[in-house]
């Protein structure tokens, strides 16, 4: 027979539970029960329900009981779980994670910090007081991440395939899909989910489809469907995401590296020496008493490369390679 938890024990699953608990939506006892799992904490379900009758009767936690599994969530005005040990700078690193994050994090684990990014807007809002207080909401309004390029809008990615997505990568297990590529063709199709990889805002899925060696990537907002099986993969062991992405992937290219003389304007010489183009990149005056400078750098030959150049004008002109030359 398995021994009753300790005084210690059941109050450490209590404040795990109650940071679980959502403000705006009900959770149900077998979401609860993973994502402690997930967190390393595993409880049998009878374990989790007893707990949780008990915290609805000494916070202001309510229980829907109109179906099972019950639902459970705060009040709407209760206070919640305080975490006085959250300062205001730690506030705002929560809420600046939690908007820059939200895709590059496991849907589990944004669900079992819910109650931190609570607390951390409770903590900045109007109703805290002080110089310190106000200092630390009007911070929010003084940083901005902005687009490079002309803004657009975030294609709709399902939050149920996101979820399934990130369980499935976070578990190393195969992921069966239901994908709808850019031409309109629809495949059913079970892969092997290697890493995720936001460009702009589009987010991509870098894989390997079951029986084949190579690695494609897969637009998340085209995925109709997911489903994480319960079969596990050897994760590759010569796939490395940040190798990947250097040898240009992620801007539609082949991993090749080729030497680029280009001729630039002076204004854009002026951008380029602030933010080069690749660590070995040279300018210098193009020739006396001529305007304009030669830029040399080694770069990954890509499809991104050529749109950017395209897109420079008659700010640019390419010198070398004739292969270069030849695809704009």
């Amino acid at each position: 027979m398995p021994r009753r938890p300790d005084n210690l024990e059941t109050l450490h699953l209590c404040l795990e539970l109650l940071k679980r608990i959502p403000r705006k939506r009900k959770i149900d006892s077998r979401e609860l029960q993973q994502q402690l799992k997930e967190a390393g904490f595993e409880r049998d379900m009878r374990t989790i329900q007893r707990q949780l009758e008990s915290l609805c009767l000494h916070f202001d936690i309510e229980k829907d009981d109109s179906s099972r599994p019950y639902g459970y969530r705060w009040k709407e005005d209760a206070q919640g779980l305080s975490l006085p040990g959250l300062t205001e700078q730690e506030s705002l690193l929560m809420i600046l994670a939690e908007q820059n994050l939200r895709h590059q994090l496991p849907t589990s684990l944004m669900k079992s910090l819910q109650g931190f990014f609570d607390q951390a807007r409770r903590n900045l809002s109007l109703s805290q007081s002080g110089a310190s207080a106000t200092r630390a909401r009007e911070w929010m309004s003084k940083v901005r991440v902005v687009s490079t390029t002309l803004p657009m809008e975030p294609p709709k990615i399902k939050p149920e395939v996101f979820e399934q997505v990130s369980q499935a990568l976070y578990n190393n297990r195969w992921l069966e899909i239901s994908y709808t590529n850019g031409l309109g063709k629809q495949t059913k199709t079970k892969v092997m989910p290697l890493g995720l990889a936001q460009q702009g805002v589009r987010m991509f899925m870098p894989c390997r489809f079951e029986g084949y060696d190579d690695i494609r990537n897969l637009a998340l907002h085209r995925i109709q469907s997911a489903q994480s099986s319960t079969q596990p993969f050897q994760r590759p062991a010569d796939f490395d995401l940040q190798a990947y992405d250097d040898k240009g992937r992620f801007a539609f290219g082949q991993g090749l590296r080729l030497t680029i003389q280009v001729w630039i304007k002076d204004e854009l010489a002026v951008l380029l020496a602030e933010s080069p183009l690749a660590p070995d990149q040279e300018i210098s005056p193009h020739a006396k008493g001529k305007p304009g400078f030669l830029l040399t750098a080694n770069v990954t030959d890509s499809a991104l490369l050529v749109w950017w150049l395209r897109s420079q004008g008659n700010g640019v002109k390419v010198l070398a390679p004739q292969s270069l030359i030849d695809s704009l």
